[in-house]
């Protein structure tokens, strides 16, 4: 244990508290909400629409994370869209005196970033109430000491100025949870828990038939923090603990804001537990100064961004952690030239390994149980503990297993499946979020690493803990393919690494590939899927963007080159209205791409390349939109409201958005001749 923590007080919150101030409800009537700003309290009741579906994409927008620390209170909501309106402004939540935020579905979804409910309890929020609220989401106000809660009774009580037993927030949780939030956040907890004050609940799972990840949880369980002893026979669902982790990674949003909290928290001298398992990137921000507008730079936010790349490498260098950074600028004008990888593209080309438990700062780092890992991700709170006790707290969900089966048409793709997936009514519904995605079927096995990351990557858009996809032959090609691995190594890390043949799923969902045709997703939500012979309308596009980490894989590459080639050898050209940006996810994509004669083709018609990051699909590259009618169709995970900037963005497979770039308007691809490097 670290000497600076033997000591440290640790307290826990009262019994009782008040909530003293004003309830904000976040309501689909603009007008209602601005007359909230402007001082008035809303006589609120279920006649009253409450917005569904708030993503953290809305609470804080990406360029208000460039932000990390108190600054943060001027701009929750900012990015709310309330019928066609962004009705709050900056500073507005906070000099409003609210004290609780109020909304209706799923409240918290998309990324992992902790700005959000850091944004809002430093604008004074100290309560979130919502019918239902993701995990990540939910988790890092937990972390921080925000209070949540789906019962919408309380909200009377907040109004009347009551005390309000601290037990309403800790009813139904597990001991840890219910540690948690006595002691008013993780580290406080965390503390608690190194110097022997609090013991955490030890489990006595019976002998059960598991799932994949049940049993590398249970592999991974900490059984003895002191005594560095990990391992349980057996776990099952709602069992509640801290679980190992085998690596430990971050980008340049969350790394200085958690570098701040091991500064005030921990201590500046004080040095990360196991450096070589952490890994840092530069991949979100890498050409933010090309695609901010010049009124974002009149405000100083390119400067303040750069601040995050500052700090990353100087917290990089203090502790010895591995930074992917990003590549020199050249020139005389320092030209921008991306970055060595995407976090997630780097984890699985290089350090995945089947059997791992792996935690990252984005929602996407399931991209990883591609090859048999459980993969999540968390907020900065949990990352900075991390860096402290190498483990995670993990409450084990319910599992759901996903069966595509039958022969795909040869120009479906993994992202059709998703898009397929996240129109069922199971997970349209909500009722797939927190739970494990597991994915399994002839059609999946069939499937190459890459994309089986296409579909682990897009549990994030489901709303899962994670998605995992059994390692199997294809994967130790792969890890004997792509890192030289010796073949007898690999194939004995893959030892009991399936679901046993009656373990218990929550729910079963059978997807038929063959009856599957292209798909899209309607702009505002992944899951607004439909075939495109469904859209009924020829709908021009202005922007196709290839690329981010779901779709700038080796394999992604190949279906662009498809189509391109098939283009180029006709004579054709990408369509003169239409901007088309391809974006490598890595440096080893880019290599892959260059020795395969694809980079030519893309040039040749006339696709504009990029370097390695992350790039448009944050908002924050080349391929973004300026105004609201610019129509987008992308290959990226997710459409919410701003997420690329503020037009239309439809979602769609590589060979759909080749098509499209091609033909001036979304339309699936139909192929001519034979597939091109696979």
């Amino acid at each position: 244990m670290l000497e600076s923590l033997k000591s440290r007080p640790v307290t826990t919150l009262p019994d009782e508290l008040r909530l003293s101030g004003r309830i904000l409800f976040l309501t689909e009537d603009p007008a209602l909400v601005r007359r909230q700003l402007a001082g008035e309290d809303l006589a609120w009741t279920p006649a009253i629409k409450l917005r569904d579906d708030i993503s953290t994409d809305e609470i804080t927008p990406a360029y208000i994370c460039y932000y990390y620390d108190e600054t943060l209170g001027e701009f929750p909501y900012l990015g709310l869209k309330c019928g066609n309106e962004f009705p709050i402004t900056r500073g507005s939540v906070k000099q409003g005196g609210f004290v609780a935020a109020v909304s209706g579905k799923r409240r918290g979804k998309g990324s992992s970033r902790e700005q959000s409910p850091y944004a809002e309890l430093m604008a004074g929020i100290r309560l979130v109430v919502a019918e239902n609220i993701e995990r990540i989401y939910r988790e890092n106000c937990q972390n921080l000491g925000i209070f949540t809660s789906t019962d919408f009774g309380l909200l009377d009580r907040v109004r009347r100025g009551e005390a309000i037993p601290l037990s309403v927030f800790t009813a139904g949780e597990g001991g840890i949870t219910r540690g948690i939030i006595e002691h008013g956040g993780l580290f406080q907890y965390n503390v608690a828990r190194m110097q022997g004050k609090v013991q955490v609940p030890s489990i006595a799972t019976r002998a059960r038939p598991m799932t994949l990840a049940e049993k590398i949880i249970a592999r991974r369980w900490v059984t003895d923090l002191a005594a560095d002893k990990v391992g349980v026979p057996y776990v099952k669902p709602g069992d509640e603990g801290f679980v190992r982790t085998d690596i430990r990674f971050s980008h340049e949003y969350v790394t200085p804001m958690a570098a701040i909290f091991w500064r005030d928290l921990v201590g500046e001298q004080e040095k990360v537990v196991d450096p070589a398992s952490i890994f840092f990137f530069r991949d979100h921000l890498t050409f933010l100064e090309l695609a901010m507008t010049d009124e974002r730079k009149a405000e100083g936010l390119l400067d303040i961004a750069l601040e995050l790349k500052k700090k990353q490498e100087e917290f990089a260098a203090e502790q010895g952690i591995k930074l992917y950074g990003e590549l020199p600028r050249l020139g005389r004008n320092m030209i921008v030239q991306g970055s060595e990888a995407i976090c997630h593209s780097k984890m699985l080309e290089q350090h995945a390994l089947p059997g791992q438990v792996i935690i990252g700062s984005d929602s996407h780092t399931p991209h990883s149980g591609a090859v048999g890992c459980v993969a999540f991700g968390v907020g900065t709170t949990a990352i900075f503990n991390s860096w402290l006790t190498k483990d995670v707290r993990l409450k084990v969900p319910p599992s759901v297993l996903v069966r595509v089966r039958g022969p795909k048409p040869d120009n479906v793709t993994a992202k059709d499946f998703m898009l397929q997936i996240l129109r069922h009514p199971y997970v349209k519904s909500g009722r797939a979020i927190g739970k494990i995605v597991e994915y399994g079927g002839e059609a999946v096995q069939a499937l190459s690493i890459d994309e089986r990351a296409t579909m682990t990557n897009m549990a994030a858009e489901v709303g899962a803990f994670t998605g995992i996809v059994a390692p199997d032959q294809a994967t130790v090609d792969f890890l004997v393919r792509e890192r030289g691995m010796p073949r007898a190594a690999v194939e004995g890390r893959l030892e009991g690494l399936q679901s046993d043949p009656d373990a218990e799923y929550e729910e079963v969902i059978d997807i038929d590939a063959s009856a599957l045709r292209p798909m899209i997703a309607l702009p505002g939500d992944p899951g607004n899927g439909l075939f495109i012979s469904e859209l009924g309308e020829r709908i021009k596009v202005d922007i196709a963007y290839a690329g981010s980490c779901t779709a700038g894989k080796k394999e992604d590459m190949d279906m662009y080159a498809r189509v391109l080639r098939e283009a180029a050898d006709a004579g054709e050209r990408v369509h003169a209205d239409v901007r088309f940006y391809i974006q490598f996810g890595s440096q080893d994509v880019k290599r892959y791409a260059e020795e395969r004669g694809y980079t030519d083709v893309f040039r040749a018609v006339g696709a504009e390349i990029i370097e390695p990051s992350c790039g448009a699909c944050i908002n924050a590259g080349p391929g973004v939109s300026y105004d609201r009618k610019t129509v987008t169709v992308s290959a990226i995970n997710r459409n919410f409201p701003g997420r690329s900037g503020p037009g239309q963005l439809y979602l769609a497979s590589p060979y759909t958005t080749a098509a499209s770039a091609l033909a001036g308007f979304i339309t699936a691809w139909e192929p001519r001749g034979a597939p091109v490097g696979v």
